[in-house]
């Protein structure tokens, strides 16, 4: 959708103007897994075939939810930033690449973390990213990092 999220105040505000896109897509869309962050989502199937079902269910999804956000939200889908993917492919959310069994760091989000940590090399900020890295299969940037 792209909303300006710069402050804690917009942050906050996000999330009680989206409650109603929340509660949309929980009680009229029946959608059983649904992930939001500020106004980023991720929907996916229940049982997922991997097929042209879901991919019929997903589109039939994305219809509705752009009518509502347009009708009852005043708010639109960017027209670059919205995917039916394949899990098996990963789905690319806040940083990471999501499969089915695991998780990796996004390439851009890595080399701007190795950009900042060669800018700023203070503990705080590698306590931080080492921090950051245990929630995904990052190993070797991780031992690279303590080296």
């Amino acid at each position: 959708m792209g909303l300006p999220l710069g402050n804690l105040t917009s942050q906050l505000l996000v999330n009680v103007y989206m409650n109603e896109f929340d509660q949309f897509v929980k009680r009229e869309l029946k959608v059983k897994y649904c992930i939001r962050y500020a106004d980023d989502f991720v929907i996916m199937p229940a049982r997922s075939s991997g097929g042209q079902n879901d991919q019929m269910y997903l589109g039939n999804i994305l219809e509705r939810i752009k009518e509502f956000l347009g009708k009852e939200l005043k708010l639109q889908l960017h027209p670059d930033k919205v995917f039916i993917k394949t899990f098996a492919s990963g789905v690319d959310f806040l940083g990471w690449v999501h499969f089915p069994k695991h998780r990796v760091l996004r390439t851009s989000t890595k080399r701007k973390m190795l950009r900042n940590l060669k800018n700023n090399q203070k503990p705080e900020t590698t306590q931080s990213y080492l921090g950051m890295l245990t929630h995904g299969n990052t190993f070797k940037i991780t031992k690279e990092m303590v080296v």
